[in-house]
Formats: structure tokens, C-alpha cells, sequence
């Protein structure tokens, strides 16, 4: 994990300077995601709720930080576990309140135990309350319990807040924008992640079963260093590449067919999101290398679109003009474009947006739309531009093209000038496609 203390607190201290524009102080408290039992006595894999790492940077469980904006200045508050030898034995290391506030860089920490006693203290004569809400039920209920609290202690002179925020909304404004800290590791996830789709051309055969994939892209992302998927990989061979959200992985891939592979890793708390559309035997038949190039055209040309000052949506409209205009090319829609923009025939074919913000989660925080207008593109925003063509069996389709599904996604963060494609090293057109192949 990363423990560059300063990072964390300007964080921090940025949604203090917001907390004051907003509401004139205030506190906010922050928790991270509980522990989640997998069956019995086992838990899944620990993962830290995103926005306590983006003010914290601190990786255990049971924490929650505290954040004062008062008359008397501000302060930086982290609750965690305390030490405990036999627990360590059996569960691993723990910071304790002591080392975590000189490494993580927080004014005070106490232990977790505290928290309850200390918090109507801090909430008293708050004028707001920033936290999540409707995030995790039992942090719902601690919330309610504590502004009960506090006005019970009415009599004693003490107010409870009375502006209650969710601290998501100032978060997602200052999460939407990656600073240089982040697009390095962001840089690193998709660095791993391209090596991974490289392995996966380089090693799928006939004959295999989708999750001999999935396996090898595991392996390429662990053994470089990745922490986690950053979401379940989608390994889909012939007609589950037309199953946008296909996970059982579990068909045998059959020589003449396309293997869609939408799979991204998780490094030091950043996500990557790459998807790339291969041959199973190394070589594209006509029809899946007509609708492959169209698909490459339609996305070439989104990335085209990112660039400061543009309309989010705009690369969205640019994926459907092309896709459509291809799609009437091909024989699969009737009507000039805009007869088929407008009818929406397209979609038969087409049916998702172009892409979404990426960051510490896959689908990252942020607003696209802000009271009914596009959200603005701006230098640091990082987004994922990937259309796609999914072609079912139906009448109105040519045989020759059943079941080919077709999706192509890159990593690209908005600069001062334009873009930067963070997964370019990725193979892309059908003669880096089939020369990754090599079969």
C-alpha cells in the first residue's frame, strides 16, 4: 500500500475547504467497509471502502476517520484497531493508533472502541454532518444512534447538526479528477493489464475452456504485482461475446470463432478496464473481420472525441454515428443514418454507452450529468471509450455474421492537449491482433 501522508491529507484537507464553503463546518466521518463473511468462518478477501483509502490511504478494516472543520481550526481524527499480539499471530499485522497517525499522517488517533464515546462529543454544536448514507446498513444505524444521542444532550447546551450531507457528493467532485499520484498508478494497472490480454492472444487454443483464460490473465496480473481483479473477468468465446455481462466462463472454444475477453486489474487501490476481441485460431473470417474493423473505426474515432472542454457524452453520439453508418454498410440496418439514428435500429446491434469514469472503482465516482447538462471534460478525468457490435441469430440478420460479438475498450485519460490512451500497448488493429496470436 501506498503511504505517502501528504497525498492523503490534502485530500482531506480539500473536503474540509469544502465543508466550510458549503455549510460553514462542520464533521465528517468517514468509514471503511466491514469485513464480509464468505460462508462459516471464512471472509472474502478484505477491501477497503473507496472513499475512506481516498482520505486515508489506511488499509485495515474497522476504521472510520473523523474530520473536524471548527472555529478553532481543523483536525484530522483516525479511529483504528489497536495492537494485539495474539490477534496478529493468527490475522497479520496491525498498525495501532501509535504508528498509524505518525505514518498515515493524522492529527489524533484513538482506538476504535473510542469511537462511540468521542463522537456525540465531536458532532456537538456542528452546524452539518457529512457521511455516508445508505451505504452500509449498520453504519445507517450508528449514524441515527448518534444524532439521538446528541439531542438527548440538549439540556446540557449542546446542539445536534442540523444539515446531515452525504460525503459522497464533495468526494465524487474531487475523485472525478486523478492528480499525478493516481495517474501513475493508473499507468501501472493498465501496464499489467495489456501484458494480460498479450498472454491471453498469445496462449488461447482451440479447445480450451473459457476459464484456462480467465486463469492466464490471473496469472499475468498476481505475478506483476496486482492486487485483485479489479471486477470479474469476462472470458466469452462465439455467442457469449453477444452477453455484455457474461461471467460462468466455463464453455470450450471452438476453432472459427471470436473470443471477447473483458478483464482489468486492480494495483494499489486503481482499477483497469481493457476489453479486446480476438480469433480463437489466430485468423479473422471476413464477416468478423468486417464487423471487427468497424468496431475499431467507431472507437479510433471516440478517442478522436476525448479532449478538454468536450461534452462527456460526445464520444457516445460519435460511437453510434459511425456504428450505425457501418451497420447500414454491412447489410444489417435499412434506411439512410439518420432514419435509422432515429428509429433507433441500431440498437439491435449496439445497446450500452461508450464508456464510463474509471478510478479506484471500475465504474468510478463522478456525475455525467450536472442539473441536465453534460459534465465537461477536463485535464485528469479518466475514462474508458469501448463500443461494441453484438450480432444474435435473428431473421433480419445474414447468417454469416450470427453470433459474432465485438468490443474493444481502452483506458484514456484527458490531458491539456487532447488524450492519453493509458492501454495502447494493448493490440488493437487485426494485424497486431493476429500477430499477438500467433498460431
Amino acid at each position: 500500500m501506498n503511504h505517502n501522508r501528504q497525498i492523503y491529507r490534502d485530500r482531506r484537507a480539500a473536503l474540509l475547504i469544502q465543508m466550510r464553503a458549503q455549510s460553514g463546518g462542520g464533521l465528517a466521518i468517514v468509514p471503511t467497509a466491514p469485513e464480509v463473511a464468505r460462508n462459516r468462518d471464512s471472509l472474502f478477501p478484505y477491501r477497503h471502502d473507496s472513499y475512506f483509502y481516498y482520505v486515508s490511504g489506511f488499509p485495515e478494516p474497522e476504521a472510520v476517520v473523523a474530520l473536524v472543520a471548527g472555529p478553532d481550526g481543523d483536525r484530522h481524527i483516525l479511529f483504528c484497531r489497536e495492537k494485539n499480539e495474539e490477534r496478529e499471530i493468527w490475522d497479520g499485522f496491525r498498525y495501532g493508533p501509535d504508528a498509524a497517525r505518525e505514518i498515515f499522517g493524522f492529527d489524533e488517533t484513538h482506538p476504535i472502541a473510542e469511537l462511540e464515546r468521542m463522537l456525540p462529543e465531536l458532532a456537538a454544536d456542528q452546524p452539518a454532518l457529512y457521511t455516508p448514507l445508505g451505504l452500509f446498513p449498520a453504519w445507517d444505524r450508528k449514524v441515527t444512534d448518534l444524532l439521538n444521542e446528541v439531542r438527548n444532550r440538549i439540556r446540557t447546551g449542546v446542539a445536534a447538526p442540523e444539515e446531515i450531507v452525504d460525503v459522497r457528493q464533495p468526494l465524487d467532485a474531487l475523485r472525478l479528477v486523478k492528480d499525478a499520484h493516481e495517474l501513475t498508478l493508473m499507468r501501472r494497472a493498465a501496464q499489467i493489464s495489456s501484458g494480460a490480454h498479450r498472454r491471453a492472444m498469445d496462449r488461447t487454443r482451440p479447445g480450451w475452456h473459457e476459464y484456462r483464460v480467465e486463469a492466464e490473465l490471473a496469472h499475468e496480473f498476481l505475478r506483476s504485482g496486482a492486487q485483485a481483479v479489479a471486477y470479474s473477468s469476462i472470458v466469452a468465446g462465439g455467442p457469449n461475446a453477444c452477453v455484455l455481462h457474461y461471467r460462468d466462463n466455463n464453455r470450450e472454444l471452438q476453432n472459427g470463432e471470436l473470443l471477447l475477453v473483458d478483464a482489468g486489474c486492480e494495483y494499489q487501490s486503481y482499477a483497469s478496464d481493457i476489453t479486446r476481441t480476438f480469433p480463437v485460431n489466430g485468423k479473422f473470417t471476413g464477416p468478423q473481420k468486417a464487423v471487427y474493423e468497424l468496431v475499431l473505426l467507431a472507437q479510433l474515432a471516440c478517442i478522436d472525441a476525448v479532449k478538454p472542454g468536450a461534452d462527456f457524452h460526445d464520444y457516445h453520439r460519435v460511437a453510434e454515428r459511425v456504428l450505425a453508418q457501418g451497420f447500414i454498410d454491412l447489410g444489417l440496418c435499412k434506411g439512410n443514418l439518420d432514419e435509422v439514428l432515429e428509429s433507433g435500429s441500431y440498437k439491435q446491434y449496439y445497446m450500452h454507452r461508450a464508456g464510463h469514469w474509471l478510478g479506484m472503482d471500475v465504474h468510478d465516482a463522478g456525475l455525467y450529468q450536472i442539473k441536465g447538462a453534460s459534465q465537461k471534460l477536463v485535464p485528469g478525468m479518466v475514462l474508458t471509450v469501448e463500443p461494441g457490435a453484438y450480432i444474435r441469430p435473428a431473421d433480419n440478420v445474414p447468417e454469416e455474421f450470427w453470433d459474432i460479438g465485438v468490443r474493444i475498450e481502452d483506458d484514456v485519460a484527458v490531458t491539456a492537449t487532447g488524450c492519453e490512451n493509458l492501454t495502447a500497448a494493448t493490440p488493437k488493429s487485426v494485424a497486431e491482433v493476429e500477430a499477438a496470436c500467433r498460431r
